[in-house]
């Protein structure tokens, strides 16, 4: 359908699939491509006297076809000439008639149980261009005529299709026996399509959501498209183990989002560099530590890898800490930091809170602290035990990013199940929260697009694709642990 098909449609399957990985072993075939060879065989079956033209209204030609449990009714046009049948549709491929004033049919059985079977469309008129064949053509073959022959051309021994199709398997195989009695055919074979819980894969629905401005185009990250998870920090090698994960089924499930999060997570454990990142700053002020000082302290990029690196991470007087790391008035079970409370700061020392500053709201603005000088990570005095370990960044140092923290789509595990209910209700109004102006350690100033990181306590998160020197973005992948599951139990 020239109307649904784009160059830039084309271009995007073909880069999500050899960024998944994968090639040709030739170039890309297209059912364009076969135009010419799919309209002499339509010629060949009006001449056996099994296919038409017929002039009927496309209403008329769908209450004709009836129920499936009661034949339907022949069209007046199914037994004309064949010489005017041909006539007609060469007519019609040089463009004489307007779109929808005639239409190519097969004479199959009009009392087939099987609706596919009552004379289906082979070809329509449609006055498009075609995206690779422009103007040459007016009339274009349905898909279910398309299919298995293209199939054939191309030597193909086994077409996948998801389970809906497995009633188009007859005319499938109907189309191919009027066309080849040789030895070789090509096999419809079917297979339950992926459900994801918390989302939406029917295109049509993913379509509404980009039309109607619910997301930001088709690689929004909370897309379930390829180019959506991409975009969001998902690897190929994460999508590989999902697939064989889940396997092949001949009946149609619904797998866990959870499991999904779950096996990208693994894989970038295990590929991630570990850096610092403050979303929500809240300064602390280390009064003992020597103004003007600074140190560097040397993290390793991940302890996952025996051969990792490490880099340096500026230490200074002021630093910045996560907001809810510090609690006034602090249970016992609390071990992060509060009044007279020690934690160690990663990589770096041991701190006490001494004091803080309120602005006139009651909002908690500083924190004072000292520090131990004896207890830099790495050191003898290392040794001290404390119960909580923060992350933090060098305050003068700080790089300023913005962070897409990206949830689920949908509040629902099946939006779309509910019959009563449109899915679009069920649109999680958290899923994208933006903190505009995060601290992160310096060493994120040079990340490229698609870079991966793990954010220390937060998560994975991946530079967008419009991350820039001057302007960092960081989208959020997936977070440490799946707080759904704990959420929802």
């Amino acid at each position: 359908n020239p109307e649904k098909e784009d160059v830039e449609y084309v271009d995007s399957i073909k880069e999500d699939i050899e960024w998944l990985g994968f090639s040709w072993d030739q170039n890309p075939y297209f059912a364009s491509d076969y135009f010419e060879q799919l309209y002499k065989w339509a010629e060949m079956l009006i001449e056996q006297g099994k296919a038409y033209v017929d002039e009927q209204p496309q209403e008329l030609i769908s209450q004709q076809r009836g129920v499936p449990t009661r034949p339907g009714t022949e069209s007046p046009y199914r037994n004309r000439p064949i010489a005017e049948s041909l006539d007609l549709f060469r007519r019609m491929r040089a463009g004489e008639f307007k779109n929808g004033q005639m239409i190519l049919r097969a004479k199959i059985d009009m009392s087939s149980p099987n609706m596919h079977l009552r004379d289906p469309i082979m070809y329509r008129i449609l006055h498009q261009e075609h995206h690779r064949t422009g103007n040459d053509w007016c009339i274009y073959p349905m898909y279910d005529y398309a299919h298995g022959q293209s199939d054939y051309i191309e030597g193909i021994t086994h077409s996948v299709c998801t389970l809906e199709f497995e009633i188009h398997r007859p005319l499938y195989d109907w189309f191919l026996d009027q066309i080849t009695d040789s030895s070789y055919r090509p096999r419809q074979i079917e297979f339950a399509r992926l459900n994801l819980s918390y989302t939406v894969m029917s295109k049509r629905k993913l379509l509404e959501l980009v039309q109607m401005g619910l997301v930001n185009g088709w690689d929004d990250p909370r897309m379930p498209t390829i180019s959506g998870l991409r975009r969001r920090g998902y690897t190929p090698e994460s999508l590989q183990n999902f697939s064989e994960r889940i396997g092949v089924a001949k009946r149609d499930n619904v797998i866990d989002m959870g499991l999904l999060e779950f096996t990208v997570r693994e894989h970038l454990n295990r590929i991630t560099d570990r850096v610092m990142a403050v979303l929500d700053p809240l300064k602390v002020i280390i009064t003992n530590y020597p103004e003007g000082k600074t140190e560097n302290m040397m993290l390793v990029d991940n302890p996952e890898n025996p051969d990792s690196a490490s880099h340096e991470v500026p230490f200074s007087r002021e630093i910045y800490i996560e907001q809810d790391d510090f609690m006034e008035d602090a249970p016992k079970k609390f071990f992060r930091l509060a009044p007279d409370r020690e934690v160690r700061l990663k990589g770096a020392y041991i701190i006490k809170c001494e004091d803080f500053k309120k602005d006139d709201n009651g909002r908690i603005t500083e924190i004072y602290c000292t520090y131990d000088p004896e207890s830099k990570s790495g050191e003898a005095g290392s040794q001290r035990k404390v119960k909580g370990t923060l992350h933090w960044v060098s305050a003068p140092h700080a790089v300023d990013a913005e962070v897409r923290l990206y949830d689920r789509l949908f509040v629902d595990e099946d939006p779309a199940g509910h019959k009563e209910v449109d899915f679009k209700e069920f649109i999680n109004p958290d899923s994208l929260r933006v903190i505009p102006k995060a601290k992160l350690e310096p060493w994120l100033q040079k990340a490229m697009a698609g870079d991966k990181f793990q954010f220390q306590r937060l998560g994975y998160f991946c530079a967008d694709k419009s991350s820039t020197p001057g302007h960092l973005i960081f989208n959020r992948t997936v977070g440490l642990r799946d707080n759904w599951a704990k959420s929802n139990a």
